[in-house]
């Protein structure tokens, strides 16, 4: 079908005043066009589920079901390869801490217990 129609919905209050400020932003032309833009998206993120669901239905059946210990080792494959990327400055005193020394020792102890692992 091709072209528009018309269309008559209910939505939640903050989920409108969201898109009429969006609008008022100017990332949309209008509030249709936001929520074509937004049911887009949707039929997109749904398509992407339904073809990973069919893919890891097709990979059990083809390599056994998936278990909890498979997921995990996963896990710990992926962290064992991450590249852990240090802030370019000093992060700010976090609340509940009385000095920057304070906070900074805390952070110090949590990166060497991380490069222990």
């Amino acid at each position: 079908m091709v072209g528009k129609r018309r269309l008559s919905v209910s939505v939640d209050a903050k989920l409108m005043v969201a898109a009429e400020q969006a609008v008022k932003r100017g990332e949309a032309p209008t509030l249709s066009a936001y929520v074509s833009d937004g049911l887009k998206l949707k039929l997109e993120s749904d398509q992407r589920l339904r073809a990973m669901r069919e893919f890891i239905k097709d990979y059990e059946h083809e390599f056994g079901k998936i278990t909890e210990e498979d997921i995990a080792e996963s896990v710990r494959e992926l962290q064992s390869r991450a590249i852990h990327v240090r802030p370019a400055r000093p992060a700010r005193p976090a609340q509940g801490y009385s000095t920057k020394a304070e906070a900074s020792q805390t952070v110090a102890r949590a990166s060497e217990r991380r490069s222990r692992r």
